[in-house]
């Protein structure tokens, strides 16, 4: 059981509830708080107007709402929100938004009755996850459409995705004796006025695209391995002097990678010892190209993006994010703006370029290793068969050169894609749902690619009998994944040996499994 902390989620709080089946457990204190903050609201609402209680939503609100009509009202609202389109989210998508919508309510003061939160711990912990669609809300007045989709279900209505089967919430509530959610005040505003959606599908980027970069450290650092680089490019001294900490912190990281490896070169041994240097043309490179040699101030502002990225998204999951906000404490309601996406829908946009570039530098990485005018090590293709019969990984490139493409039209911000709606009272948005759920589709294409520098990788190494001269950390590594992608001489078909090995990836953090650095 996973004890929720008071007011405030991390990213290792998601990643254990969301991909290692954690259950989370709410403290008495923020039980106490809610329920504190919902007692204010009752009786400060008496003979007053305040948004959403008494009055009708967006540009209705001039509209006053009769007593005996209240809390219809609210159901009104979810009811009449649930009109998504499109796909399904996925399962832990949804699971990660419910963590987002329960961290913004948790901080108490969104005037809700603690029946919310404990009908959210039920869905969390029982694996009950409501079907909410990916066309939604425009990111401004909240995802108001996705989380209406939630409020549904909480009140017992809509289909929720329950043992991989759609089944309507009703008959699944009775099953696992969960109680559906009353309306007390305003819960169907707090419920679906607010971030939760777009910062749920932020929460699982980040933890994706952290091992992706991990990933991509680790498979550079391979790369630098087999083509005998020169370890200046990513020694302290050369990186020290440029005073970004990200690119510090990956020469950091591929100098850790690589202790202990029979193929990486010192200059100094090479280059400058004047008896290996008495010729007018060196045949060897004297520099290498720049996917190799520039790893550190590649990936080094792709480190700094993630971690800001992080930093943000964190923020909002423990932020208020609905409106108006109920303050108990100083005793009054503030009516603005909280529940504004614009700063996930940035991070999204910073965060599929930085995941574009990632794609792009493997790409480029494994079009070196294919290339054998370039290497002038391998042969054409990685192919160890007959050159001419056999085609090696050439069918494989195909892909990856596609999938990057896809990735740099997708990396066109959302950010800036605002259309005003609602009668113009929503009049400049986010769509940081939408944003959230590209990033998303570019992290997930990402795995693909690196998938066919790994297995490119594989081969070479198989090739050039370098295996026991790897670093402790990528010959570990290198028998992992060839248990996934044997080595191959004769053509067979991969793409059920490459899913195998894009799952490896997506669920697997490189740094935990060899123990070494991390983020």
């Amino acid at each position: 059981m996973k004890s929720i902390p008071e007011k405030h989620f991390t990213l290792s709080d998601f990643e254990e509830v969301i991909f290692k089946g954690k259950k989370v457990q709410l403290q008495d204190a923020v039980i106490k708080r809610i329920e504190e903050n919902h007692a204010f609201l009752k009786n400060f609402s008496s003979n007053k107007l305040i948004y959403g209680i008494n009055t009708g939503f967006g540009p209705m609100a001039q509209y006053k709402v009769s007593e005996e009509n209240l809390l219809q009202l609210q159901y009104n609202l979810i009811r009449s929100h649930s009109s998504g389109s499109g796909k399904l989210m996925e399962p832990i998508l949804v699971k990660s938004l419910m963590m987002a919508r329960l961290g913004s309510i948790m901080q108490g003061y969104s005037g809700v009755h603690p029946q919310v939160v404990e009908v959210l711990q039920d869905l969390i912990n029982k694996d009950v996850y409501p079907c909410i669609y990916e066309h939604g809300g425009v990111g401004a007045s909240g995802d108001l459409v996705q989380l209406a989709h939630l409020g549904l279900v909480l009140i017992g209505e809509g289909e929720v995705i329950y043992e991989d089967k759609v089944q309507p919430t009703e008959e699944v509530f009775k099953r696992l004796n969960i109680t559906p959610l009353s309306i007390y005040v305003r819960e169907g505003l707090a419920i679906i006025n607010g971030t939760s959606a777009m910062t749920g599908v932020g929460m699982v980027n980040l933890i994706q695209a952290k091992k992706l970069l991990h990933w991509s450290l680790l498979l550079s650092a391979i790369t630098n391995e087999v083509v005998e680089a020169y370890d200046d490019h990513f020694s302290h001294e050369l990186n020290v002097v440029k005073r970004h900490f990200g690119q510090n912190k990956v020469s950091e990281i591929l100098r850790d990678l690589l202790k202990g490896s029979k193929l990486i070169r010192s200059r100094e041994e090479h280059l400058y010892d004047a008896e290996k240097t008495d010729r007018e043309i060196f045949t060897d490179k004297v520099q290498e190209y720049y996917s190799l040699r520039c790893i550190t101030q590649i990936l080094g502002p792709i480190y700094d993006t993630i971690r800001h990225a992080e930093e943000t998204v964190v923020n909002e999951v423990n932020s208020v994010n609905d409106n108006p906000v109920i303050d108990h404490e100083n005793r009054n309601v503030f009516h603005g703006g909280n529940f504004h996406g614009d700063y996930i829908s940035l991070e999204m946009d910073k965060l599929k370029i930085a995941v574009t570039r990632l794609a792009m530098l493997s790409e480029r990485q494994l079009n070196y290793l294919l290339n054998e005018k370039l290497n002038q090590k391998f042969p054409p293709f990685a192919n160890l068969g007959v050159l001419g019969l056999n085609f090696g990984m050439q069918g494989m490139q195909f892909p990856a050169t596609s999938t990057v493409a896809e990735n740099q039209t997708l990396s066109f911000p959302m950010y800036v894609h605002s259309i005003p709606n609602n009668n113009d009272n929503q009049d400049i948005v986010s769509m940081g749902c939408n944003g959230a759920l590209i990033t998303k589709k570019v992290i997930d294409n990402s795995f693909e690619v690196l998938t066919i520098q790994a297995g490119t990788l594989l081969q070479v190494i198989d090739f050039a009998n370098f295996g026991d001269k790897l670093a402790p950390v990528s010959k570990k590594m290198y028998k992992k994944l060839r248990e996934l992608f044997p080595k191959f001489v004769e053509d067979v078909a991969p793409y059920k040996k490459l899913k195998a090995v894009k799952t490896f990836l997506e669920n697997t953090d490189p740094f935990v499994e060899v123990k070494s650095q991390s983020i």
